[in-house]
C-alpha cells in the first residue's frame, strides 16, 4: 500500500488509477484531513465516484464535527445520486447526528430507505440529546429490530438513570423476542444492576451467568462492569472473584475493586490494592485517586491522605474538586479543622455546597463553632432551596449548638420563607466510577 501523504508532492502516475484503489486510500488515511485531501484530489482529476469512496470519506471526516464539510459533502451525494444507497445515507446521518441533530432528524424523514443502523443511528441520536422518550418512540417504530436495537435502546435508558425502564426492556426483549444479549447488550444491562441494590445483584447474578453460559471471555470491559456491580451491591468478595479471574486488568478494573473496598470500610486494604496496581505498570487516573483518598478519609489516615493527594500532580494529573472534597472530609474528621479551611481556601476551583457541607458537619462534630460561623454567611449565598435543605437544617443546629438563638430563628424564618424542605437521603460525601 503506498504510503501518500497529503502535503507531499508527487506526480500523478504514482497513483493507481482505478477509482476503487482511490477508495481504499481514503479507508485508509491516517487522519480525516487525509482522507479529505484523497477525496478532493478525485474531484480535481474528474475521477469517477462509487459508493465506496464517498461512504469512507463520510465515515472519516464525521470525526472533524464540521458542519460545512457535511454540507459540501451531502451536496456531492445528492449531485452523484448516492442518496438512495442506505449504507451511504445512513453515513450521512450518523455525520449530522454528531454535528446537527436538527438536521440529522430532518434528513431521516427524507430517506427513502432505511435498514437497522439508520434506526438505531436515530435511537442513540435522541438518546445523547436528553430525549429519551423519542428516542423510544423511534425504537417502537422500528419495523424489524435486531439485537443492536435492543442494546442501544436499553443503552439509552442507563444511561438516562432509568434503570428500572432500561431491566424492564431487557427482560422483553428476552421473554418475548428470543433473541440472545450480546456483550454490549450485557455491559448495559450490568451497568444499571450496579445501580439498584438487592434487585440490582439478582439481575446481575443471572446476567453473569449467561456471560458463563455463552462460554464468552471476561474480557476487561465485562469484568470491570462486574468487578463495579458486585462491589457497589455490597459483595465485595464477589467483586475480588471475578478482579481474579480477569487475564487483563486496565486502569478501570484496578479503580473499580479500589472505589469498592473503600466504599466499604476496607481503606488498608485499598492503599494494598493500589500499590500493587503500581507494581503491575498500571497508571492510575483521576478516579483512582479519589477512591484512595476516600478510603484514606473513611479510615482516618490522615498522613496516606496527605501523601496521595500530593502523587495526584507527580503523575501528571491535576487535582478535581472530588479529590479536594476527601481532603476537607478527611481533615474534618480528623478534627484538623484548620487545614481543612486551608484545603477550601487554596483549592483551584470554587468550592461547591458538597465541600462546605462537609466542612460544616466536622464543625459540628468537633464542636468547633468559630470556625463554622467564618464560612456560614458565604454558603447560605449559594445553597438552593429546592436542593441543599439539608444544609439549612444543619446551619440551624450550628447557630442551636452555639447558643446563638437569634441566628437560629433567622434560619428558621428564611426556611420557611422559602419553602425549604431536607431531601431525604442526601450526603455531603460522594464517591462514584
Amino acid at each position: 500500500m503506498l504510503n501518500l501523504k497529503p502535503r507531499t508532492k508527487y506526480p500523478i502516475s504514482h497513483f493507481i488509477k482505478h477509482f476503487n484503489s482511490w477508495a481504499l486510500a481514503i479507508k485508509n488515511a491516517h487522519s480525516p484531513n487525509e482522507a479529505l485531501h484523497f477525496y478532493s484530489q478525485m474531484h480535481r482529476q474528474s475521477l469517477s465516484f462509487d459508493s465506496f469512496s464517498i461512504l469512507f470519506t463520510l465515515k472519516s471526516c464525521t470525526h472533524l464535527r464540521n458542519l460545512n464539510v457535511i454540507h459540501h459533502l451531502h451536496s456531492h451525494v445528492l449531485k452523484l445520486g448516492f442518496i438512495s444507497h442506505v449504507y451511504v445515507a445512513t453515513s450521512l446521518l450518523h455525520a449530522y447526528v454528531v454535528t446537527s441533530f436538527g438536521l440529522g432528524c430532518k434528513l431521516f424523514d427524507e430517506m427513502p430507505e432505511k435498514n437497522v443502523v439508520t434506526w438505531n443511528t436515530m435511537i442513540t441520536g435522541y438518546s445523547k440529546s436528553g430525549n429519551v422518550d423519542k428516542a423510544r418512540g423511534v425504537f417502537d417504530l422500528m419495523p424489524l429490530r435486531a439485537v443492536s436495537s435492543w442494546s442501544a435502546m436499553i443503552a439509552a435508558y442507563m444511561n438516562d438513570g432509568d434503570y428500572d425502564r432500561g431491566l424492564a426492556l431487557f427482560r422483553e426483549m428476552m421473554r418475548n423476542e428470543g433473541l440472545k444479549p450480546d456483550q454490549v447488550t450485557v455491559g448495559s444491562v450490568l451497568s444499571g444492576c450496579a445501580h439498584l441494590g438487592s434487585v440490582g445483584l439478582l439481575i446481575g447474578k443471572s446476567v453473569h451467568v449467561v456471560t458463563v453460559k455463552n462460554g464468552w471471555e471476561l474480557n476487561v470491559d465485562i469484568g470491570t462492569i462486574l468487578v463495579d456491580m458486585y462491589a457497589k451491591c455490597g459483595f465485595l468478595n464477589y467483586a475480588i472473584m471475578v478482579f481474579e479471574l480477569m487475564k487483563e486488568r486496565n486502569v478501570m478494573a484496578w479503580t473499580a475493586l479500589i472505589c469498592g473496598s473503600a466504599q466499604h470500610g476496607f481503606g488498608k486494604e485499598a492503599l494494598c490494592l493500589f500499590e500493587m496496581m503500581q507494581k503491575n505498570g498500571v497508571r492510575p487516573n483521576e478516579m483512582t485517586f479519589t477512591g484512595i483518598l476516600s478510603a484514606c478519609a473513611h479510615t482516618g489516615l490522615v498522613e496516606d491522605g496527605r501523601k496521595h493527594f500530593k502523587m495526584i500532580e507527580e503523575y501528571g494529573l491535576e487535582p478535581r474538586i472530588q479529590h479536594y472534597g476527601c481532603m476537607v472530609d478527611l481533615f474534618g474528621k480528623a478534627g484538623l479543622l484548620e487545614e481543612a479551611y486551608e484545603v477550601i481556601r487554596n483549592m483551584r476551583f470554587e468550592p461547591n455546597v458538597v465541600i462546605w457541607g462537609s466542612f460544616l458537619v466536622a464543625c459540628k462534630e468537633h464542636k468547633k463553632f468559630d470556625m463554622a460561623e467564618r464560612v456560614i454567611e458565604q454558603v447560605l449565598r449559594m445553597v438552593k432551596p429546592e436542593n441543599d435543605g439539608g444544609v439549612f437544617t444543619l446551619i440551624c443546629d450550628l447557630y442551636v449548638l452555639s447558643e446563638k438563638w437569634d441566628d437560629a430563628e433567622r434560619v428558621r424564618k428564611l426556611m420557611l420563607n422559602k419553602n425549604v424542605r431536607k431531601a431525604r437521603g442526601s450526603s455531603f460525601t460522594q464517591v462514584g466510577l
